[in-house]
């Protein structure tokens, strides 16, 4: 009897009869990391006021999705070599312990160190959770349980602005991260119960040294655009060799990965069809506008606009909504018809459009004004994230699908992580100076603030947030560019083999005897 629980790369034959329950772990375990950056993004001018640390209040994000992003090819490794089952849940375990940790923080300097911890568990979720859903259903089959993928990212976009300003409006933003407690534990015990795989033992090869300069290179833009302008010059030595170091760590990266085995990112898929880098920067600027505006539109609304805690959240629901209508829109359209190069054209203007008139926001703007141009922006973003997904899958032969799936969720946490540093960098130079000495950045604080302070204050926020948002529309405007010149290959009809953080070259295990 064999030991091997290798499944095959294009899936298993049958779907288990109990799938639909044991997905609905899975994606509970999904929606935790999916609510957490949208939870904790409404919460932070609260969180500022309570721990301080304007300066770097970028860091929350940033820290979070760039360990995202470098773990997860190692937790795709580790399932590969350990088992899907166990590395799962271990990966759910770790970010109930961040989350419970975050919760506890005293400081920004904790707080920024256990979302490192809350970051690690993601990485293995995002890899874990598509590693498994390819797992149980086989691609022919995969278009009946979509729906419930759907539901987790409709649940996760427009609930996390609505529970994250409950939570830190009724009882305290600490409650934005112990809320996962509850939720983690049912994901774990229920996955424990319901989920039952074969024991597993593949031969896989980790390319650490890939690893390792990936990460060092991400390391070094990211710190590099955190600090420029604002901790040190642009032209200061300090800014200048991390500028070299991500340079030649990238240059060794593309020499490591051009000879090894099983590269961690392989460089053929950006080779072998031009569809697949123009869908990288694409999806790069979706990344950089999900993730920039939902850190700082809701403090533009809370400090300039005077919304509460509660009321942000309601009012991201204009850009909210639009994602997940225009997501589902244009996923029915593509089916019915195999086109789709229109949508990340059309969305990439719609984003470009909808951040260039937030920019042109002034401190007499209305709400309702506010909410027009975010309903430009989500329908831009419902447009672009999809497509762009689709449009990578599509460019790339089955053998490499499982690595490109693995870059394209790279480089959407890429381009978050690279743009809330860039944002922060413009929004505290804007800032910083006209914060009155001793002052809390609490809206709520800052409204007792002498006539004169208060007035330099918001208005430093709103030239703050119209920097942040005319370079997101600059950046659309180059997705746009790229959109234009995507060719219209004919969808695959053929299954994709199960989409996973990894490429492992996978061998079943000798035979038990």
């Amino acid at each position: 009897m064999s030991t091997s629980d290798s499944l095959p790369v294009s899936g298993p034959s049958a779907v288990p009869k109990n799938v639909r329950w044991v997905l609905l772990g899975v994606m509970l375990a999904m929606l935790l990391s999916m609510l957490d950056n949208m939870v904790v993004s409404t919460a932070m001018p609260t969180i500022v006021a309570d721990l301080g640390g304007l300066e770097r209040i970028s860091w929350v994000v940033t820290a979070y999705t760039l360990v995202t992003a470098a773990t997860t090819p190692i937790w795709g490794k580790f399932g590969d070599l350990f088992g899907r089952k166990p590395v799962f849940l271990a990966s759910i375990a770790v970010f109930i312990v961040g989350s419970a940790l975050c919760g506890a923080a005293h400081s920004m300097t904790g707080l920024i160190a256990f979302r490192v911890v809350q970051g690690i568990g993601a990485g293995g979720i995002g890899a874990g959770a598509f590693a498994l859903i390819g797992a149980l259903v086989p691609p022919r089959e995969r278009g009946k349980y979509q729906g419930m993928t759907a539901s987790v990212m409709a649940i996760g976009t427009i609930g996390g602005p609505l529970l994250g300003g409950f939570v830190t409006g009724r009882f305290d933003w600490r409650w934005a991260f112990f809320v996962n407690l509850p939720l983690g534990l049912i994901a774990l015990v229920w996955l424990w119960l319901k989920l039952h795989m074969p024991a597993q033992r593949i031969k896989a090869k980790i390319d650490w040294a890939g690893i390792g300069l990936l990460t060092g290179s991400i390391t070094a833009i990211v710190l590099a655009a955190t600090w420029a302008g604002t901790t040190y010059a642009w032209d200061s030595w300090q800014i200048l060799a991390l500028g070299a170091a991500a340079v030649i760590a990238l240059a060794a990266f593309l020499a490591v990965e051009n000879r090894a085995s099983e590269p961690l990112l392989p460089l053929s898929v950006f080779t072998n069809h031009r569809n697949y880098p123009l869908a990288m920067v694409m999806i790069l600027a979706a990344g950089v506008v999900m993730f920039g505006v939902g850190l700082y539109l809701p403090l533009f609304q809370q400090s300039v606009q005077g919304a509460s805690a509660t009321n942000s959240g309601l009012l991201m629901l204009p850009m909210m909504i639009p994602v997940v209508i225009a997501s589902t829109v244009a996923g029915k359209v593509m089916s019915a018809t195999g086109k789709y190069k229109i949508f990340p054209v059309l969305g990439t203007l719609f984003l470009a459009a909808g951040l260039g008139l937030l920019a042109t926001m002034s401190t007499d703007t209305s709400q309702l004004l506010t909410g027009l141009y975010m309903a430009l922006v989500g329908i831009g973003l419902g447009f672009t994230m999809q497509m762009s997904g689709t449009i990578a899958q599509n460019s790339v032969p089955l053998r490499d699908m499982g690595a490109a799936m693995s870059s394209v969720n790279l480089f959407r946490t890429l381009g978050g992580s690279l743009g809330v540093a860039v944002f922060g960098s413009l929004f505290t130079r804007a800032v910083q100076p006209s914060l009155p000495a001793g002052a809390a950045a609490d809206p709520a604080a800052l409204h007792h603030l002498p006539a004169g302070a208060n007035d330099a204050y918001l208005q430093a926020v709103t030239t703050g947030t119209s920097h942040i948002f005319l370079t997101a529309a600059i950046l659309c405007l180059l997705g746009f560019f790229a959109a234009s010149f995507v060719i219209e290959v004919p969808l695959k009809k053929a299954g994709p083999p199960a989409p996973s953080a990894d490429r492992a070259q996978t061998t079943p295990a000798p035979a038990a005897n």
